[in-house]
């Protein structure tokens, strides 16, 4: 008995099956390549594909199918692999920003902790960003009213936050104190500043 291929009849000898996989391995990874797999994975899958087929090649009813029997058995060996191995993919590190200003929430208590009228000059010009002539004018004050009040508001959340139930907030006061020692500073009334500091 021979074991020779005759067109369309028989098993596939393994020199027929070399041949093929010779002409049909590079086809193999392409074909993976367009259903979506990494060349790397494609070059495993093909390579997996045609072992498996040089082992069942007995299984193989139409040598001229060769290429397309070895495909659905690659296709088939990837299928597998997705169902058994859960896909994980390493998410980048992103640096997220607070949900929560705890600044703001700091800032707000120490404005409620005000009198009304130094809550809108503290407001006025370290929030809202308005000179000491816009505020006056905006409330009917004087310019050196205005920065009386601000320099006593400060004063007042000073001695508010040294207190023992607001010891952490001292750290923002040392801030806030800084801040507006600094805006004092690029005042225009020094004679004013010095008298009531």
């Amino acid at each position: 008995m021979t074991t020779e291929h005759r067109s369309g009849e028989g098993r596939m000898t393994a020199e027929e099956y070399g041949k093929a996989y010779q002409r049909g391995f590079n086809l193999t990874v392409r074909f993976l390549v367009s259903r979506g797999l990494s060349y790397d994975a494609a070059l495993d899958t093909a390579q997996a594909a045609w072992a498996k087929g040089w082992e069942r090649r007995e299984q193989l009813r139409d040598p001229n199918l060769v290429l397309t029997w070895t495909n659905s058995i690659a296709l088939n060996i990837h299928r597998t692999f997705l169902r058994r191995e859960p896909q994980t993919q390493t998410l980048p590190e992103l640096q997220a920003p607070p949900r929560m200003n705890v600044a703001a929430i700091d800032v707000k208590r120490i404005l409620n902790e005000c009198k009304p009228n130094d809550r809108v000059v503290l407001e006025g010009h370290y929030i809202e960003g308005y000179k000491v002539q816009e505020i006056a004018r905006q409330h009917g004050w004087s310019e050196t009213a205005v920065r009386i009040r601000l320099l006593r508001a400060r004063r007042s959340v000073e001695r508010r936050l040294s207190r023992p139930k607001h010891a952490r907030l001292r750290s923002l006061a040392e801030k806030t104190k800084q801040a507006l020692a600094g805006a004092l500073e690029h005042s225009t009334v020094p004679a004013l500043e010095a008298k009531v500091a």
